[in-house]
């Protein structure tokens, strides 16, 4: 009975493994459309964005909005392609914290004594998913992954009777 069990639970972590790629492939497309829809409505509004920066006090406002409406459209694309996730994700995240710290700090200071406050602030979501991309990575369905398999160093097949040049 216990190496049924044992067995079942190899296939079953096998299995679920298998999913990784496909998860973070989704994590990617689906928040990285949504970075790039934010980011493009902040590039098309950017005197819009620069004056609500003003209002929470941001330095240099309209330069902050023309870099954040930047980040989040370029990093949205970078996220589709899986390429340069790992920093991407840092950028975001990074990002994503100072939405909660600068438009919506009563949420972030909720964390632990209303959590529902907290997870149901608008940086949330996309503050998880950028965490997703820094920690986990592309997956293999990514250019980030193509470049790695580039780069691998390639074993040169030889007949063992072929003379060494």
């Amino acid at each position: 009975m216990k190496a049924a069990i044992e067995d079942w639970y190899g296939w079953f972590t096998a299995a679920s493994s298998g999913l990784q790629s496909p998860f973070l492939l989704f994590v990617r497309m689906y928040w990285g459309w949504q970075f790039i829809v934010t980011g493009w409505a902040k590039v098309n509004n950017i005197d819009k964005v620069a004056g609500f920066f003003t209002t929470l006090g941001i330095p240099l406002p309209g330069l902050s909005a023309h870099f954040v409406a930047g980040l989040e459209l370029v990093g949205g694309i970078l996220l589709m392609l899986g390429l340069g996730t790992r920093l991407t994700g840092l950028l975001l995240s990074t990002n994503m914290l100072a939405a909660y710290i600068t438009a919506d700090r009563a949420a972030l200071l909720s964390f632990l004594n209303d959590p529902d406050k907290f997870t149901s602030a608008a940086p949330f979501t996309f503050l998880a998913a950028s965490m997703v991309a820094l920690i986990f990575g592309a997956g293999l369905f990514s250019v980030d992954s193509w470049i790695v398999w580039k780069r691998r160093p390639r074993v040169e097949l030889r007949h063992p009777l072929a003379r060494a040049d």
